[in-house]
């Protein structure tokens, strides 16, 4: 697993959240005060000027709403991010199923999303690394990918320090022709990857 991380399950449920824990960060479970705090941070601009745009409070609770019911289908999704000396939501990373069509998928990709003031520490890269962890871990996913805007240089420079590879770009499905997000790159690492980068 990722430096420091390990499991805590809190029940015996079947798709009970798992815990996730970092040196300085853990992976949570999203909980009834994470609403206002992840409205606003959908919301600023500058976390989302790689996205098509930022989101208002009903789109952000709708997109809660899906994280959660993502967990309840398979056990795993985009889970909270807090810090260990400071609790209280900073960002959002984790694991999904992509649910349209693509020349990749059916796939899981990993992504990551963290507030202005929590930008530039290495949280991402921590929170990324225990996410892949526990997919190629516990979850034993034979492969993960992630993409973003040629733009988003931070994104895909993460990407590649975590050990994925590029494999070209792709027309994002969800978005219509011409639109100036529509071509991102696309990342990939598989287990085996992972394992001889860690292990040799």
């Amino acid at each position: 697993m990722a430096v420091g991380a390990r499991l805590a399950y809190a029940g015996g449920m079947k798709h009970e959240p798992p815990i996730l824990q970092g040196p300085r960060l853990r992976l949570r479970p999203w909980q009834p005060g994470d609403a206002a705090p992840l409205a606003a941070l959908n919301a600023d601009p500058a976390v989302m000027r790689h996205f098509p745009q930022p989101l208002d409070r009903a789109e952000s609770d709708g997109f809660l709403a899906r994280m959660e019911a993502h967990f309840a289908a398979h056990g795993f999704g985009f889970w909270a991010v807090e810090r260990h000396a400071a609790p209280g939501l900073i960002g959002l990373c984790g694991l999904a199923r992509i649910p349209w069509q693509a020349r990749f998928t059916p796939a899981v990709e990993i992504g990551w999303r963290f507030a202005t003031a929590h930008q530039g520490q290495g949280y991402a890269e921590e929170a990324a690394r225990i996410a892949l962890a526990h997919g190629f871990g516990p979850l034993d996913l034979p492969e993960i990918v992630a993409f973003t805007l040629a733009a988003n240089t931070r994104s895909w420079g993460l990407m590649r320090k975590l050990g994925m590879a590029e494999d070209g770009s792709f027309a994002h499905p969800r978005l219509p022709d011409g639109h100036p997000m529509q071509q991102q790159v696309l990342y990939r690492l598989t287990r085996r990857d992972w394992i001889a980068a860690r292990f040799g």
